[in-house]
């Protein structure tokens, strides 16, 4: 099927003419869809579409702009099931988490639909007498939304549905690994009643595209979730300009399992937390950080249930892992497995996997290495695939350690039954999140996502912190005195004399 472009409120093809084949990670012979293939002009379109719309958008009452939120949300509830086979097609996880990521987008929209009719400021006394003072949000004006592949339609509501609610008019730029479920949010939206040229998507490349809507003078904020290189490039050229910016990037996240941990419960975790989504979340578990006490018994459980997990195509129900995105994944992959072996025992996987039905689509084996040391590249360096380092630690405080000595901080778990072990991972660790007896991975709608050190620019997605990114502050003064009363003058009389 051909899908267009949404600029101001009508489907119309690429300036160019141009397309893209969006295929199946699984099953390359299997098309999802025909895409157009944007470019500059086109995001110049879309600009001015949003640029002209937002006035209008922005003095529509929130709780008003929420209830089309609200209402995108019911129709990703109707629609649940649909919109997960699709994700599956298009990116390869297994339905389990596609249906997951839908939820998600659901969750968000009601919670983002909800603070339509907060968005608070908040109140304070005047230094000077008949005088008020209080503060107010108000938008920004055209966001530019740049999403990824892995999470492609949960990512884009964490980002979409705050920055309308918010007052913001938006473009959209999908990743191009998976265009057909950003795609399908924004025909949701239009569905739900977001007026022309407030929402408006822009299929296309990167550099074709995504580099234009950070660049264009009249684009007030962009939020991009993506790679640490693209992020520095990005926050750059943004920070030139004087743009707000919210980067959501790379991690490089540790399991620290104590000596008295649950290995039921902690083999669980780390299967889920290293293999889940093939290992290409932001939050995987890559690395196993293992007190040398247990590391032997656990390790031989671990490799004997990683052997047994089943590559396939996500809508299979008996598949365990699915494909990796893309052919230039499993590259990715394979040299950074490569640079392993000479610094660490590989113990299971290190190559694709190519036999019977998996012949034409993209998958690799689920991979561990032991014997790593924390300054080896495959320790340090996110890999974004189904790739585990296991390294040994001698203490709670030799695992912090080594947990922290990345660039990275945006997920960390510790497993132990010990309350005040877990307390001082929670204050120690370098990391936005902190899971106790639990993965790296997941998140929750209504709390903050996002971390410390090169996995962002400061700022948090989710809950009501993404408001700091898609609003401005707004102090109002009120002096209902009828004089002159000066403030940031010395008006404050100096204390009497004790003598």
């Amino acid at each position: 099927m051909k899908h267009k472009n949404l600029i101001n409120g009508k489907w119309v093809d690429a300036k160019s003419g141009k397309t893209f084949v969006d295929r199946n990670p699984a099953d390359t012979d299997d098309v999802v869809g025909e895409f157009p293939a944007s470019g500059p002009a086109d995001v110049d379109a879309a600009v001015a579409a949003a640029k002209a719309a937002f006035d209008g958008w922005r003095r529509t009452p929130a709780p008003k702009r929420a209830q089309v939120v609200y209402r995108a949300g019911e129709i990703l509830r109707e629609r649940k099931a649909e919109i997960a086979r699709d994700m599956t097609r298009e990116m390869g996880k297994v339905l389990k988490e596609t249906n997951g990521d839908v939820q998600e987008g659901i969750d968000t929209a009601y919670h983002h639909a909800a603070e339509g009719r907060r968005l608070f400021g908040f109140t304070t006394p005047s230094e000077l007498p008949n005088k008020w003072a209080m503060t107010v949000r108000q938008p920004v004006g055209v966001a530019g939304i740049i999403t990824p592949w892995n999470f492609p339609l949960a990512i884009p509501t964490w980002k979409i549905f705050p920055a309308l609610v918010a007052g913001n008019t938006v473009v959209f730029k999908p990743a191009s690994d998976t265009p057909k479920s950003g795609h399908t949010l924004v025909e949701i939206l239009v569905e739900a009643g977001a007026p022309a040229g407030v929402v408006n998507i822009v299929h296309g490349g990167g550099a074709d595209v995504g580099t234009p809507i950070v660049k264009h003078a009249d684009t007030r904020v962009v939020s991009f979730t993506g790679s640490v290189e693209t992020g520095r490039e990005l926050n750059s050229i943004a920070g030139g300009m004087l743009k707000r910016t919210c980067c959501e990037l790379g991690g490089k996240n540790a399991i620290i399992a104590m000596d008295d941990a649950d290995l039921d419960l902690l083999l669980d975790g780390v299967l889920w937390g290293a293999f889940g989504t093939t290992g290409q979340r932001c939050t995987a578990t890559s690395r196993l950080i293992v007190h040398r006490k247990i590391h032997d018994e656990f390790l031989g459980r671990l490799l004997a249930r990683v052997k047994k997990l089943r590559l396939g195509n996500g809508l299979d129900p008996k598949t365990h892992v699915g494909p990796v995105v893309n052919a230039g994944r499993i590259e990715a992959i394979q040299r950074y497995v490569d640079i392993g072996r000479k610094e660490g025992t590989l113990l299971c996987g290190g190559a694709a996997v190519t036999d019977g039905d998996l012949k034409k689509g993209h998958f690799y084996a689920p991979t561990v290495f032991d014997g790593v040391k924390p300054s080896a590249r495959i320790a340090k360096e996110e890999i974004f695939g189904p790739v585990l380092t296991v390294l040994e630690c001698a203490s709670l405080v030799d695992g912090i350690r080594i947990a922290n000595d990345v660039e990275f901080g945006l997920s960390s778990s510790i497993y132990t039954r010990d309350i005040t072990a877990a307390f001082r991972a929670i204050e120690d660790l370098e990391t936005g999140i902190v899971y106790v007896n639990a993965p790296t991975i997941g998140a929750e709608a209504h709390l903050p996502f996002g971390g410390w050190k090169s996995t962002g620019n400061g700022h948090r997605e989710g809950a009501h912190t993404i408001y700091d990114v898609f609003t401005e502050w707004k102090t109002v003064y009120v002096d209902y005195s009828g004089t002159l009363q000066r403030a940031q003058i010395d008006n404050i009389e100096a204390p009497k004399s004790r003598k």
